[in-house]
């Protein structure tokens, strides 16, 4: 046990020293209490919490925490270009500048923001369980909030900047697409008219784990290049190939064409079974596959899970199938 503590303190004093002070960054033992706290919470406690109480009305603290978000994410932005991004990076091999020069300070700052950002947005799955919209805390997402904030904690940890920070950058911009649509959802109907580029969200998510992983792989191709952390370039580029592949199983199906419908729905209607599933999933009434627009219960593959989101009534007729709403966007 000696040992493993010794091993551990000499790894930890490879860290970079600059970022030693800021808050969460002292120890990864708060960090994954943090994010083990979140799991529980989102998955037992708070569902049990809510489960005798009506829902939350939290509509104007998701307007005024969604848009603080495009806020927080458009700084973060700006931050990484003014720091590197466009005053000196080449966008391919950039090393991690572990100097006392301004920039690099500049870039250490954001590097942390970018990852204490990751925290606030705990809160989106947090807003779910408390409004009982736990069909929408979907695998991908709790992976994506819980996993991804740990990694990133390493990455700021040790190596803050070089080209390991790109896809930081980009996910932010992502972000502020994200949060300015959640923000005008969250608005009311009245906003909804400004709202018909929702569909493409998506393909604009896809979008980034391509660029990501283009970016990343330059170094694969380039033998000379300094950067230190090879570790995260090989990361980075399987989280984004496993994304990509996530997101897509969600993504393609919604386009339409060969691949609709957009999941596989669940409607307790006395049709013949076209989809067997186990009962435990279709309670009450047979299984029909559909096409969009998605009755009841969503089924979408994840990777090689599934996921089950329940969406409208569980009474419905059959000519409510043809006109009933979609499934819900797909958060992260």
């Amino acid at each position: 046990m000696e040992g493993i503590v010794t091993m551990y303190q000499d790894f930890m004093k490879k860290a970079d020293p600059r970022i030693a002070d800021y808050p969460l960054m002292q120890s990864p033992f708060l960090v994954m209490g943090i994010l083990l706290a979140y799991v529980y919470f989102v998955l037992s406690l708070g569902p049990r919490l809510m489960a005798n109480r009506k829902p939350l009305n939290l509509k104007k603290f998701m307007v005024l925490y969604n848009f603080f978000l495009v806020g927080l994410s458009l700084y973060i932005v700006y931050e990484f270009l003014m720091a590197g991004w466009l005053t000196g990076y080449t966008w391919r091999c950039d090393p991690v500048d572990f100097s006392q020069d301004p920039k690099a300070l500049r870039m250490v700052s954001v590097a942390w923001l970018f990852v204490f950002s990751k925290f606030i947005e705990l809160t989106d799955t947090v807003i779910f369980v408390l409004r009982k919209k736990n069909e929408q805390v979907t695998f991908l997402h709790l992976f994506h909030h819980s996993v991804l904030p740990w990694s990133w904690w390493w990455g700021a940890k040790f190596g803050p900047g070089g080209m390991g920070s790109f896809h930081a950058m980009i996910n932010s911009m992502v972000h502020v697409v994200m949060y300015f649509y959640y923000g005008l959802s969250a608005a009311g109907p009245a906003f909804q008219k400004y709202l018909w580029w929702k569909k493409h969200i998506t393909a604009i998510q896809l979008a980034q784990f391509v660029i990501v992983s283009i970016h990343i792989s330059q170094y694969y191709f380039m033998p000379g290049c300094q950067y230190q952390f090879p570790i995260f370039i090989h990361l980075i580029w399987i989280y984004g190939t496993i994304f990509f592949i996530l997101f897509s199983n969600f993504w393609w199906p919604s386009t339409g064409g060969l691949a609709a419908p957009l999941g596989w729905c669940l409607a307790p209607l006395p049709q013949a079974v076209l989809l067997l599933l186990p009962p435990s999933l279709s309670p009450g009434g047979a299984v029909k596959l559909c096409a969009p627009p998605c009755p009841h219960i969503c089924i979408r593959p994840v990777g090689l899970l599934w996921w089950v989101q329940q969406g409208a009534p569980a009474s419905l007729s059959t000519a409510q199938i043809n006109t009933s709403s979609r499934c819900s966007p797909l958060r992260l």
